[in-house]
């Protein structure tokens, strides 16, 4: 358990950063698919990290002005009945149909938007509450813990 919002932040910022190599790389590099990445381009995987973003972004919107997210409840209630594999395919085909520069854009804002409004959402409402706080940990942290053996390779197929 945090003690208070700012160590969650932190220590998020701290995990998101050597995502942030997948900027570095050329609109090519990104389109190359990698083996040791579960067949994922870097453009894939900043699809897949960013929606997640997205989506805790909408909650925290939510409990910055109310007790509860009909979007968490809605979210997590379609990864339950559809599973992850149909929900992680919906938006692994909708990322790969965006131009290039609206990857580049949402990932370069959406991270900072989404530390944004969880700095004015109350402790209470999400540090403070097991269950906001494990769907926000889901989203991020641990999220990017997942995936940090993709974004090596990734990384090392571009080098």
């Amino acid at each position: 358990m945090y003690l208070n919002a700012l160590e969650f932040l932190e220590e998020e910022r701290e995990a998101w950063r050597p995502f942030e190599t997948l900027g570095e790389l050329s609109d090519e590099q990104l389109e190359v698919s990698v083996a040791g990445a579960h067949q994922w381009a870097g453009r894939d995987l900043i699809g897949h990290l960013v929606a997640c973003q997205e989506n805790a972004l909408a909650v925290a919107r939510e409990l910055a002005v109310g007790e509860r997210s009909t979007t968490q409840d809605e979210l997590e209630r379609d990864w339950d009945t559809r599973g992850g594999d149909v929900v992680n395919g919906e938006i692994e085909a909708a990322w790969r149909a965006l131009p290039m520069s609206e990857v580049r854009e949402r990932f370069r804002t959406v991270p900072g938007d989404m530390r944004g409004y969880l700095t004015v959402v109350p402790e209470t409402r999400w540090v403070k509450n097991a269950q906001n706080l494990r769907y926000f940990l889901g989203e991020t942290i641990e999220h990017y813990a997942e995936h940090g053996s993709d974004l090596e390779a990734i990384v090392a197929a571009a080098r």
